[in-house]
């Protein structure tokens, strides 16, 4: 455990100004208050505060940063409170205590929906002050660190995979690699043991027989940057960490022989104009390997990381990665954010550097989600894709997850222009919106002031932000036509009861469905939730004390209503569409099903081979491949139709509709298309489970001497 002068050593060492006094009255303060204490190692509590606080002088944090680190663990483990902390450290210092210690419970969160409200808090504390997240990374790193002394192996995995899966992608996106890479390994050492130290020994066998060629290929480097007066340089190797490995074989399909950058040189030179005066040399003496160079300090990542690029066929034609940088730049890509520490100059990042537009775009998602788990799945896309640089017409850098598309560029520009585009121009050619982005693009987007959110584009879009907004605009919008929806099926059910219905009678029937607003209630029965017959039930249930409530029970109105309004067990459909079935073509459970996005509102489920789905061929975007669910209630039938021709005998109808009955088919509507004095021409439509059930009715309908004939309309 670091000793209390030497904490203070490390802060002076680069801040001689640090205040002293205070850096050792923390520390005393956070050895009392832990003093009882003990770690799952059989180390002092303290000792993990103090390793928090030194982790930071090396990204050398200022005095505050110091000092919360020290006490992030007082407020929640001991009696101190925030009012304590004010009083003896500052405002300042409470603050930053405070932000962490509400973060400390989004760990060990078994409840998804309660790891994924805190991690809404740790991006909206951040938001505030970014050292609540620096903090919060050096917390995390040193218990990754201490992590085997936990003998619940599944808590141990359960913190590793939340480290995989938050903290090491927030400590890439504000540039810190050298804590994301020791996250991501310690985490990989416990997700994945034995696949990494299977890695470990490949590598170490490469070491020892690479070592020669690595060396031969430095000197080869640098005595070809000396030959063309490149004289301040420095080259050296770097190799990639186990888990780097890993997931590169993992997202490329390949084996661990395959790879070609397992070790990456690296150029370090005085100015930019060097970097790419070597990127000219390298290019001029060795061949480039296709699609492998990167210009990121012309367009730099979105973390502020710059450097160039290239990969190589070097020295004896060994395929090689290279990259060339800047001192400064060297220090930003190993520190990130903390190698040009703002807050000196009383400077708020979030509102004075270009580096966190990422973390504006995840406040925007805050504000256009339902729920802390759709914000969890939307930000983990946001920061787990690689990403693609693209341009607006006047130049404007944005940059996207790979395999983004139009409407998620124009969403990138503005929430407004992706709800309202309707075209776009991918380096001045028209261009779909779903067309995929490729880096260096120019995009310019079409709008107009009549286009809402098309629920189809959230099939194809990549961002989080993109598919925030749409489902949010979907929610809005189904939420209308389910109370028109809802009101009306409930008006129906009302009056064929002898009721009026009006909003103020549901209020009773709110407590029986656990419903806060009668607009939800409504809403829930326009969405097929609830039935209509089940709030009838409710508001005067003594009308059917005398009654099963059933099918057999309503009126084949009802019963039609309450068909109509339960959930269909149809697969492939976008979340909380409004769906019916065509009447044209009468789908049933059996069918081959395609489903058609009306004016972006609705779904109409049509059969494969329905003549009107024809039409549609030339905007095959508004189709949807749907299918039925392996496992459909058998209550919940559906309306089949045939077609008829029955012989004008007496009593012919009746007979019928006693097959039909006879056959478990309910006949809720009959036309009469044609008649003379021979036969009748009809059309019947019966309530049936599915295909087979109305193949059935038909097979009896033919036996009989009465029908002339009889197929499926």
């Amino acid at each position: 455990m670091m000793r209390q002068f030497e904490l203070v050593e490390r802060v002076k060492s680069y801040d001689p100004t640090a205040d002293e006094a205070a850096i050792n009255r923390a520390y005393e303060f956070a050895m009392s208050q832990h003093s009882s204490q003990l770690r799952a190692s059989g180390d002092p509590y303290s000792s993990h505060p103090i390793e928090v606080a030194n982790i930071l002088t090396k990204y050398k944090m200022d005095v505050a940063s110091i000092i919360t680190a020290l006490l992030h663990d007082v407020i929640e483990d001991t009696p101190v409170t925030v009012a304590d902390i004010t009083k003896i450290f500052g405002s300042e210092v409470s603050r930053l205590v405070d932000g962490v210690t509400k973060l400390s419970r989004i760990e060990l969160q078994s409840d998804k929906s309660k790891q994924a409200e805190n991690f809404r808090k740790l991006v909206l504390a951040m938001s505030e002050d970014i050292r609540v997240l620096l903090i919060k990374l050096a917390d995390r790193l040193h218990n990754m660190r201490t992590l085997s002394y936990i003998q619940n192996s599944e808590k141990r995995r359960m913190i590793a995979l939340e480290t995989m899966e938050v903290y090491a992608p927030l400590a890439e996106r504000i540039g810190i690699s050298e804590i994301k890479d020791e996250q991501e390994d310690l985490a990989f050492a416990e997700l994945h043991p034995d696949i990494r130290e299977s890695l470990i020994a490949r590598l170490n066998f490469l070491r020892e027989k690479g070592d020669d060629l690595i060396n031969y290929i430095l000197e080869e480097l640098r005595s070809l940057l000396n030959e063309n007066g490149i004289i301040v340089a420095t080259v050296s190797g770097r190799e990639k960490t186990p888990y780097s490995i890993w997931r590169k074989m993992q997202l490329n399909n390949i084996a661990f022989e395959q790879l070609s950058d397992i070790m990456a040189f690296r150029v370090i030179v005085g100015s930019v104009e060097d970097c790419y005066r070597v990127l000219g040399i390298i290019h001029s003496n060795y061949t480039m390997v296709s699609n492998r160079f990167r210009d990121y300090i012309s367009t730099p990542k979105p973390n502020g990381y710059q450097s160039l690029h290239t990969g190589v066929f070097g020295p004896k034609r060994h395929r090689i990665e290279i990259q060339i940088r800047t001192k400064d730049m060297h220090e930003v890509s190993e520190l990130g954010v903390a190698a040009h520490w703002a807050y000196k100059q009383n400077i708020r990042p979030i509102d004075n550097n270009k580096q966190y537009r990422w973390l504006r775009e995840l406040l925007d998602i805050i504000e256009h989600t339902s729920n802390p788990e759709e914000f969890f799945e939307h930000t983990k896309l946001e920061m787990f894709q690689d990403q693609v640089f693209c341009f607006t017409p006047k130049g404007d850098l944005i940059a996207l997850p790979r395999g983004s598309c139009a409407v998620d560029f124009a969403y990138a520009v503005h929430s407004i222009i992706g709800d309202t585009c309707i075209g776009a121009k991918v380096n001045c050619r028209i261009m779909p919106l779903r067309t995929t982005l490729d880096n260096g693009d120019q995009i310019e987007i079409i709008t107009s002031r009549t286009q809402t959110p098309n629920p189809t584009w959230e099939r194809f879009v990549m961002t989080g932000r993109a598919k925030a907004r749409i489902r949010r605009f979907i929610r809005t919008q189904q939420r209308s036509r389910y109370n028109d929806l809802g009101r009306d099926i409930l008006n129906r059910v009302f009056k064929n009861v002898g009721y009026d219905f009006n909003d103020k009678i549901l209020d009773s029937a709110l407590k029986v469905f656990n419903i806060t607003s009668v607009e939800d209630l409504i809403i829930a029965v326009g969405e097929g939730s609830i039935t209509g017959h089940d709030v009838i039930l409710a508001v005067y249930p003594k009308i059917f004390q005398h009654k099963k409530a059933s099918n057999n029970d309503l009126t084949p109105k009802q019963v039609k209503i309450k068909i109509q309004n339960s959930k269909t067990s149809i697969r492939g459909l976008i979340t909380d569409m409004v769906t019916h079935f065509a009447g044209c073509c009468h789908p049933l459970p059996g069918d081959c099903i395609v489903g058609i996005v009306t004016t972006g509102k609705c779904v109409t489920i049509h059969t494969t081979d329905c003549d009107n789905i024809k039409q549609f061929a030339k905007t095959p975007e508004r189709c949807l491949s749907l299918g039925w669910n392996q496992t459909i209630d058998d209550s919940d039938l559906h309306i089949g139709r045939i077609n008829l021709i029955v012989s004008d005998e007496l009593e012919n109808l009746g007979n019928l509709s006693v097959v039909i009955t006879k056959n478990l088919g309910k006949i809720i509507d009959l036309k009469i298309t044609n008649r003379n004095s021979e036969y009748y021409r009809m059309f019947i439509d019966i309530e049936v489970q599915d295909v087979r059930h109305l193949s059935n009715i038909i097979v009896a309908l033919r036996a009989t001497s009465l029908i002339n004939s009889v197929e499926r309309a």
